[in-house]
């Protein structure tokens, strides 16, 4: 595999240079030489205190870091242009985030229409004749759902929704359960490629997408697993009714009806690792081929439809632009400030194993996501541990798909589990319902997560058939 479809540091790759934390400080950035260390602590601790107050009381986390970022400026006696400067600048050289919301639009379109009906009735007909059959469905459809959209929250607002409606029709499972399931098995989204926290990490990383990618497969395998195994044993715990099977003569037909939208990853998968496309491109043709596959093949596509879905995608990537605009001026301000290198220098210093790096660093993470959301943890939190990472010799990319695997399951961990909150606003279940619920399988998503760590083969085997080296 060639380094056309999977480098991002090749602008020739649809890649973009590495941009954290090596921004070239432009004007009204250089240090004074008279400035000692309290002087830098001090305007980077205001600037911390600043992010954080401004999270606390509810501000949007874009807005908080752009904010933060303009109090360092001021305190630091720089060009308060620089912020624009460095967001600009940013997002123009790194082509790969194009992928960002080209991703959003194809789960959009998929959403739409009869694709996701088609999608459920085949698995139905899969897995739905087992005990705890329609948890299994749920399960199953995020694993195939996952190959389309990138994202959680898609995944829990379009087909999680249906399948909460179809668990909870004539009382056959209790809303908290159907919604906690819905919410863990959403967490799958990004880790099977397409992944748009992928895209983010390799952002921050310089990591290669296209092995990003393939490391996710095996651990969105997993994760799907066993939360199998959960519901199953659920299941038989407490008793849920077994639905009636879909006969095994009817399976043929609806995998053919559900055929070409399960092509999707296919085509996908086969654009980037075939040499045909480069990440960012493969998120094109996939957009397109949803288009086509909905307007034209399925007809489930009306002109007000396809607005819709383009003015709701539109506001979604704007909404993630900002975060990466803000990461971009913050991930400066710790360059600037060498916060990188320092904790580099104290790990060397301690000659921390690093496999218990490793778990400390996760531990941390599970940490944050009960308070952070997933971009903030990725754009502003991962990028510190980066250059520590490579002096300790962890690889990159097992050490991506790990982190991503991590953020994912804060979705669901309260109390700002924030696939809680949209299953919440789309199904009206309540919250307390949902937290009763989903502790099982936040158990059985962490231990996967240990696994994962423990034994880096899960991550890097698909990747090293393909000639990663690490």
């Amino acid at each position: 595999m060639g380094d056309r479809p999977c480098r991002t540091g090749s602008a020739g790759a649809g890649g973009i240079a590495p941009t954290s934390p090596r921004p070239s400080p432009p004007r009204g950035a250089e240090r004074e030489d008279s400035e000692g260390p309290s002087a830098m602590t001090l305007g980077f601790g205001l600037c911390l205190l600043a992010l954080f107050v401004l999270a606390g009381i509810g501000a949007p986390i874009a807005l908080s870091m752009i904010v933060a970022a303009v109090v360092y400026l001021a305190l630091r006696g720089q060009d308060l242009g620089l912020a624009a400067e460095q967001i600009i600048q940013g997002l123009y050289d790194s082509f790969i985030l194009l992928a960002v919301p080209l991703f959003i639009v194809a789960a959009n379109i998929m959403n739409a229409g009869t694709i996701s009906e088609r999608l459920l009735a085949f698995c139905i007909a899969l897995v739905g004749r087992f005990r705890g059959g329609l948890g299994h469905v749920n399960v199953v459809a995020s694993l195939i759902f996952s190959g389309m959209s990138g994202s959680a929250v898609a995944d829990a607002a379009g087909i999680g929704k249906i399948v909460i409606e179809m668990m909870t029709r004539d009382g056959r499972y209790p809303p908290g359960y159907a919604a906690a399931i819905t919410a863990a098995s959403s967490t799958i989204g990004p880790i099977i490629p397409p992944s748009i926290p992928m895209v983010m990490y390799a952002l921050v990383s310089d990591s290669s997408i296209g092995y990003l990618f393939l490391g996710g497969i095996v651990p969105g395998l997993l994760m799907g697993l066993v939360l199998m195994a959960m519901n199953a044993w659920m299941a038989r715990r407490r008793n849920f009714a077994t639905d009636a099977p879909v006969p095994i003569r009817e399976l043929p037909r609806l995998t053919v009806r559900a055929f070409p939208a399960l092509l999707m990853p296919v085509i996908l998968l086969y654009g980037i690792y075939g040499g045909a496309t480069t990440p960012t491109e493969a998120a094109a043709v996939a957009a397109a081929y949803a288009l086509v596959l909905a307007a034209l093949f399925y007809r489930a596509l009306s002109w007000r439809a396809l607005y819709d879905i383009l003015a709701g995608s539109a506001r979604s990537s704007a909404a993630v632009g900002l975060v990466i605009g803000g990461a971009l001026i913050f991930n400066y301000i710790v360059a600037s400030e060498n916060i990188p290198g320092r904790v580099a220098g104290a790990l060397a210093g301690l000659e921390m194993d690093p496999l218990v790096f490793l778990i400390a660093v996760n531990v941390l993470f599970l940490l944050l996501g009960c308070i952070l959301d997933a971009t903030t943890i990725i754009l502003v939190i991962v990028p510190l541990f980066v250059p520590a990472c490579r002096q300790l010799g962890i690889d990159l990319v097992h050490f991506g798909v790990v982190t991503v695997v991590n953020v994912m399951i804060g979705l669901i961990t309260p109390p700002y589990g924030i696939l809680l909150f949209v299953i919440n606003a789309t199904t009206g279940i309540p919250l307390r319902a949902m937290i009763r619920e989903i502790g099982p399988f936040l158990a059985v998503l962490v231990l996967a997560l240990v696994v994962m760590i423990l034994w880096p083969e899960l991550v890097l085997w698909l990747p090293q058939q393909f000639g990663y080296k690490g």
